[in-house]
């Protein structure tokens, strides 16, 4: 793989490229992305969802005593059982839920591995086997995207459950007062009140484990979809440009309209250049040197920001100034947006242009804030 159009250049020392490979490492290690290496992702199978099983005993019975108070600790007795149920069958759709997202999640990070793989040993630009393969993974994200809105009504549904529980807390504690009752009356809404304690107890737990497990689960989300961004980016491309930009948040899209706004004058005067790529050939393959020479920069310093400059010859007659202008805007307007599928967000690149003596056609400058 030849790369002698382009230099690149990291903190002062110049870095030639021409038939040389590079490794596939996350663009942005440091901030929270995923290592795409196969430990990494036997260690990473989804997000980590809570575990207890929060099933409710059965209430404990009581023989009927006859008198108001006995009758009035029966109904309690009922509506506590029917409570129970209602908590069982919300502990089932969770632990359902959590079952079907390990499931898929196992199945996501599979598919992602494999693409990763293939990636990595090199691959075609949009090889259909991983696009359809990507194609699943992005349907299972959108699944265990879904989920989360499940449990977010299960959520609802638990508080119902325990401002339920809370009003049967109160009933079988007010039911002391009640004039008519006998000793086993008392003794058997002591064992009541015992019991609905216990499923206040559970129900709040049940609800403070749910809602870990969703918060939990739209972090997950929304980090894998900003590595799907960029492994999506990497089929098309075929090659590997890393994990991208988990744990920056969401970041707007590079698009020209906003181009002719940002692309005001700039000067290079005593600034070295991280990369420099000269457009003196159709096709000129900067993607790999640009993601690695952004990655390292990156490295030292996670919130770096950058300046990306379209440069055009400085001596050219009138005419042919303002055709090598517009080529050269094109070019940086594609070099940003390799830069914003590669996971950088477009917030963190300023679109400029400038002419330059010594440049002898077009070019496109990075310089790192």
């Amino acid at each position: 793989m030849a790369f002698s159009q382009i230099r690149v250049v990291l903190m002062g020392s110049a870095l030639l490229l021409g038939g040389c490979s590079f490794t596939s490492d996350s663009l942005f290690p440091s901030l929270g992305a995923g290592d795409t290496s196969s430990d990494a992702a036997t260690e990473t199978q989804g997000p980590a969802l809570g575990t207890t099983n929060f099933e409710p005993a059965p209430v404990t019975p009581g023989a009927a005593t006859g008198t108001y108070v006995g009758k009035k600790v029966q109904a309690l007795r009922g509506d506590l059982s029917a409570l129970k149920t209602i908590v069982g069958q919300h502990n089932s759709t969770l632990q359902g839920l959590r079952n079907q997202t390990s499931r898929s999640a196992a199945q996501y990070h599979e598919l992602v591995g494999a693409i990763t793989a293939r990636l990595q040993v090199g691959s075609t630009p949009g090889n259909p086997i991983l696009v359809a393969n990507l194609r699943r993974a992005q349907e299972l994200m959108n699944g265990m995207s879904a989920d989360v809105a499940k449990l977010s009504q299960l959520s609802a549904e638990v508080a119902s459950d325990s401002a339920m529980a809370g009003f049967l807390l109160d009933s079988v504690r007010s039911s002391y007062s009640l004039s008519g009752a006998i000793e086993e009356d008392h003794r058997q809404l002591r064992v009541l009140e015992d019991d609905t304690n216990q499923t206040v107890v559970l129900i709040d737990r049940l609800s403070k484990e749910l809602n870990a497990d969703i918060a939990r689960q739209q972090a997950y989300v929304a980090s894998e979809r900003a590595n799907l961004s960029v492994l999506s980016s990497s089929v098309q491309a075929g090659q590997l440009y890393g994990s991208g930009a988990a744990g920056l948040g969401a970041a707007p899209a590079y698009s020209s309209d906003a181009a002719p706004a940002r692309l005001a004058p700039m000067d290079m005067a005593d600034r070295r250049p991280l990369v420099v790529i000269r457009f003196d050939r159709a096709n000129v393959a900067y993607e790999q040197p640009l993601y690695q020479a952004v990655k390292a920069a990156l490295d030292r310093n996670p919130a770096a920001r950058f300046d990306l400059v379209a440069v055009s010859p400085a001596q050219a007659a009138p005419g042919q100034s303002a055709l090598g202008s517009n080529a050269a805007r094109r070019n940086a307007e594609a070099v940003m947006r390799s830069l914003n599928g590669m996971g950088l967000p477009a917030d963190r690149v300023e679109l400029s242009a400038t002419t330059s003596a010594q440049a002898h056609g077009n070019e496109v400058h990075l310089y790192p804030r």
